[in-house]
């Protein structure tokens, strides 16, 4: 797996307070908040469309039972 630097700016208090908590390794704690960010978004994105795809979808005038029906009469 490759990785790559993305930097951001912190307030110069925010930075200080996190320089007094000695025993959090901040890296590993932000990378984990923004993987956990980006698979919410994702996920978030992936249900938005599939909603418009659902939306767009002509409506199935018969229902499951029937299908499953139809399917095996034809076997």
């Amino acid at each position: 797996m490759s990785t790559s630097v993305y930097s951001i700016r912190l307030d110069d208090r925010v930075r200080r307070m996190m320089d007094e908590i000695r025993d959090v390794n901040w890296q590993a704690e932000i990378r984990e908040a923004v993987e956990k960010m980006v698979r919410e978004k994702k996920k978030h994105h992936f249900l938005a469309e599939a909603r418009q795809l659902r939306i767009r979808m002509l409506p199935i005038e018969s229902s499951a039972a029937e299908m499953i029906r139809e399917d095996r009469d034809a076997r």
